[in-house]
């Protein structure tokens, strides 16, 4: 009878440490795995996104110019075309997220990342971006400007 609570004995011991140290095992997984997801995948963003925003003035931008404004927690671009007519576009490149510019000596939009190109309608025409840019809409009220996404 001692042989056989001697061998209960070990297997309860045996099973105690068995679940003892898979469960610290699994913690330690947790611990290391959690962190790694949380960031792959990021937050929701709690910031609601804008349908219209004011992005200038009238008289700040003259004919061949280009401004920077914030649309929502994306960049947009406001260019003032040589021939005096306003768009605008989101401001992000679609090959790297890079911030492009308006550059009144070649005339269109450039990034700067990897010379990517684009004309005055947004389209990708020079350099490795894939896509157009996005356009938005623009409204002139009461000398001022105000950007809209396409409906």
């Amino acid at each position: 009878m001692s042989e056989t609570s001697n061998n209960n004995s070990n297997k309860s011991r045996r099973n105690f440490l068995k679940y003892f140290l898979g469960g610290g095992l699994a913690a330690f997984a947790f611990s290391v795995i959690y962190p790694v997801v949380k960031f792959l995948i990021p937050p929701k963003s709690s910031e609601p996104i804008p349908t219209s925003v004011l992005a200038g003035e009238v008289g700040e931008l003259k004919p061949n110019s280009g401004k920077i404004f914030r649309f929502g927690n994306e960049p947009g671009i406001l260019i003032n075309t040589p021939k005096g007519k306003i768009r605008a576009f989101t401001a992000v490149c679609t090959h790297l997220a890079c911030t492009v510019q308006y550059r009144d000596d070649y005339e269109h939009i450039w990034c700067a990342c990897h010379d990517g190109h684009y004309d005055l309608n947004g389209i990708n025409i020079k350099g490795p971006p894939p896509r157009p840019l996005t356009q938005f809409k623009v409204n002139v009220k009461e000398d001022q400007i105000f950007v809209s996404r396409e409906s």
